[in-house]
């Protein structure tokens, strides 16, 4: 690894990579992507969550989040409602399908963090968890919107 590599960001975006390679195929077998499981994790964190803040808190294009809301609700796991007063703005629901695959793709998630983070002692680990926090609130305010990491 030469000196430019060592830089903060570039290390965060290699292990942003890696991990999300790794949780890509934990979540293969229950059928969602990154995304989905992102705007399905949005829904039961802030039911009646619009797609917009969704993708805002999730980092993602609200291209990207259409999609995946347009799977999930195809596919009977989430809801999409019209608020009284603003037909314009659908705001995203859970179905209990959804929240149950959900439920069970969560765990599967956990295990591969404790697997990637294992290298780290329980200290460690919330020390990093602490210090990315902070840094990613810094870089994406509207994380501070609800408590929205899936």
């Amino acid at each position: 690894m030469t000196r430019a590599d060592r830089r903060t960001g570039y290390v965060a975006w290699q292990i942003g990579q890696i991990m999300a390679s790794r949780i890509e195929r934990t979540l293969r077998p229950f059928q969602l992507t990154l995304a989905q499981n992102s705007a399905l994790a949005q829904a039961i964190l802030d039911p009646g969550v619009s797609s917009a803040t969704a993708a805002r808190r999730a980092a993602i294009t609200p291209q990207s989040m259409g999609t995946a809301v347009n799977g999930l609700v195809e596919r009977g796991l989430l809801e999409r409602r019209i608020t009284p007063g603003d037909r314009r703005t659908q705001r995203l629901h859970a179905t209990e399908a959804g929240l149950r695959l959900a439920d069970e793709a969560r765990k599967a998630v956990d295990a591969t963090h404790a697997e990637a983070l294992q290298a780290l002692t329980p200290e460690e680990q919330e020390q990093a968890h602490a210090l990315l926090l902070r840094l990613l609130t810094s870089l994406n305010p509207s994380i501070t919107d609800a408590d929205s990491t899936p």
